[in-house]
C-alpha cells in the first residue's frame, strides 16, 4: 500500500504541513468542546480544560527546559500572585517551593509566561487576565551574578513576563477586529498588558514586537504600537500561536539567577517556633 502522507509531503510539502497542524487544532478544539458540553460542574470543567491546554498541547511542544502547570507565584518577600491557570517557568535551575500534589508555588524569578484559560476572549476576560498578570508583574524579583571559569557574569536584567489568554472563541462578532483592538489598547504599556492570545475558532494575536522595540517601558502611548498588534486568521491559528510563543521565549533566554540568600532572610525575621 502506498504511503499517502509521504506522497502528499513530496508533492506539496507546505500543504502537507498545514494539514497536519490543522488536525492538531481540530483535535484540541474537539476535546475542549466535549468538556464544555458534558461536564456539569464549573470548577471541574475548568480544571479539565486547563489540563488539555497544558498536557495535550503545551507540554508536547515546549522544550524540556520549560515546565508548564498551574500555580501561585511567590517571591522572596513572601508576597504572592493570584492563582494562575498556566505558568511557563524554568525547569533547569529553579525549584518550586512548598509543592503539595498539583498545587505549587513558583518563584517569581523563574516565570517566563502566564496564561489565563477562558471559554471565550472578550472585554471582561481581557481585563480579568490583565489583573492576573498585574498580580505577577508587581512581585519583586531578585537577580544575582553567576560565577564562571573566567570570572563572573553580571546579574541578568529582569525580562518582561509575558501574559496571554486562550479559549475556543472570541466574543466579538468581528473576531480580533477593531472592537477587540479597542478593548486591548487600554492594557498596553501597563502591568496589565496582555501580550498574546489564541481563540481556536477565530485566530490568534500577539504584540511580541512591542516588547522587542520598546522593552516594555510603562507609559508609552498605545496608539504608537497599534500597528504592531499581529493578528493571524483562523486557519492553523493554534500552531501559529505556538511558534510565535516559542520565538518569544527564545528571545527571553535564560531566567535570572535567584538570590537564595534573600529567601533565607525570612528566617532572620521569623525564626521557627520551638516545639
Amino acid at each position: 500500500m502506498a504511503n499517502q502522507p509521504k506522497i502528499r509531503s513530496e508533492s506539496d510539502g507546505l500543504k502537507f504541513l498545514s494539514d497536519a497542524f490543522t488536525y492538531e487544532q481540530r483535535t484540541l478544539e474537539a476535546k475542549i468542546n466535549a468538556a464544555q458540553s458534558t461536564i456539569t460542574h464549573d470548577t471541574t470543567m475548568g480544571n479539565v480544560i486547563e489540563s488539555q491546554w497544558i498536557g495535550d498541547f503545551l507540554q508536547r511542544y515546549l522544550p524540556d527546559r520549560y515546565a508548564v502547570g498551574s500555580g501561585i507565584i511567590i517571591n522572596s518577600e513572601g508576597k504572592t500572585s493570584e492563582q494562575i491557570d498556566i505558568v511557563i517557568h524554568d525547569n533547569q535551575y529553579t525549584p518550586n517551593l512548598l509543592s503539595n500534589g498539583t498545587h505549587q508555588f513558583v518563584p517569581a524569578e523563574s516565570v517566563y509566561a502566564i496564561i489565563e484559560v477562558k471559554p471565550e476572549i472578550d472585554k471582561a476576560n481581557l481585563i480579568y487576565a490583565g489583573k492576573k498578570a498585574e498580580s505577577v508583574r508587581r512581585l519583586t524579583r531578585t537577580s544575582i551574578g553567576i560565577r564562571h571559569a573566567g570570572g563572573r557574569y553580571p546579574p541578568k536584567v529582569l525580562h518582561h513576563i509575558i501574559a496571554g489568554i486562550v479559549s475556543v472563541k472570541a466574543g466579538w462578532a468581528s473576531g480580533f477586529g477593531e472592537t477587540f483592538k479597542t478593548n486591548l489598547k487600554p492594557l498596553l504599556g501597563t502591568d496589565q498588558q496582555i501580550d498574546f492570545g489564541c481563540a481556536l475558532a477565530d485566530g490568534a494575536f500577539d504584540i511580541y514586537n512591542y516588547d522587542r522595540v520598546f522593552e516594555n517601558q510603562p507609559g508609552i502611548d498605545p496608539e504608537l504600537i497599534e500597528e504592531m498588534i499581529n493578528i493571524k486568521p483562523t486557519n492553523n491559528s493554534l500552531v501559529y500561536f505556538m511558534f510565535r510563543l516559542l520565538s518569544c521565549l527564545q528571545s527571553i533566554g535564560t531566567v535570572p539567577a535567584v538570590d537564595w540568600e534573600k529567601y533565607a532572610e525570612v528566617f532572620d525575621h521569623y525564626p521557627s517556633p520551638k516545639n
